[in-house]
């Protein structure tokens, strides 16, 4: 197994990648605090996960406030004794253009996206340095790649997680902490099917990959193991592109709904 005897922390893991990732790094055998503001279903999560014969539970936390991140990563160091890994995954999204979005939506998105990322590190990192060091793994996407009209402040954020990345990567490499990011393709989450639910929408959306498909939870949470694991020892500071092809295509093939795809 991949993940055998780490200690893994996932956010966002109620649904889609994080939801998909927890399963995962306890089926390579992690140990996994499942996190998210949605405490219920990050508990159901982790029952499934203990159901099937894994190690997990479930911790309830907004991670753009610093005493929850620090809570949530005691909690993991508490029962399991220390962190090997943390998967830096909960996001949001509020659509607009720099016009039309609201003040107080720039703030959610960045606390959400960029302060979360931030703080895992800052609570993590000392923990992973005394285990000799660790994986960082923080889901950021194309849209901080090339940006996507009609969601400046999905775009700017994405783009800071990758940044942010690089320099955490620089930083803390030195004492063994790998960091990098994984930027996805549109990823058929709940919110994704909701938001492709009209068929012609779901056509250009699918026309704008070179596979000619939208990526599965799943497909993500392979990269993200691959990254937690020894595997990947060599990687960090790194933007990895999960995307189907949807860069490789001319501009023309890319999204032609203005709003954003490349969400959780």
């Amino acid at each position: 197994m991949l993940l055998e005897n780490k200690i893994a922390i996932v956010t966002g893991a109620a649904s889609g990648i994080g939801e998909a990732s927890a399963h995962r790094f306890a089926a390579e055998g992690a140990s996994v605090l499942a996190v998210d503001i949605r405490r219920e279903r990050a508990e159901s999560v982790a029952e499934a996960i203990r159901g099937a014969g894994g190690e997990a539970h479930s911790f309830g936390a907004d991670v753009s406030l610093p005493d929850a991140v620090e809570q949530m990563v005691q909690a993991a160091v508490d029962r399991w004794g220390g962190l090997d890994v943390l998967f830096n995954n909960a996001g949001t999204l509020r659509p607009g253009t720099a016009v039309e979005l609201e003040p107080k939506d720039w703030d959610l998105v960045m606390n959400v996206n960029v302060r979360s990322v931030y703080l895992g590190a800052k609570f993590a990192v000392p923990h992973m340095e005394a285990r000799g060091g660790g994986s960082i793994i923080n889901t950021a996407s194309v849209s901080g790649l090339h940006g996507d009209g009609g969601s400046v402040v999905y775009a700017a954020s994405k783009a800071a997680v990758i940044n942010l990345t690089r320099a955490l990567s620089t930083d803390h490499g030195p004492a063994g902490v790998r960091v990098n990011a994984i930027c996805p393709g549109t990823i058929e989450t709940p919110p994704v099917k909701r938001m492709m639910s009209d068929p012609a929408v779901l056509e250009r959306n699918i026309a704008a990959h070179a596979l000619r498909r939208l990526g599965q939870p799943d497909e993500i949470a392979s990269a993200a193991v691959w990254l937690a694991s020894d595997q990947s020892s060599f990687v960090s500071g790194e933007a990895i592109v999960v995307d189907g092809g949807l860069r490789a295509q001319s501009p023309l093939g890319r999204l032609a709904d203005p709003r954003p795809a490349h969400l959780r």
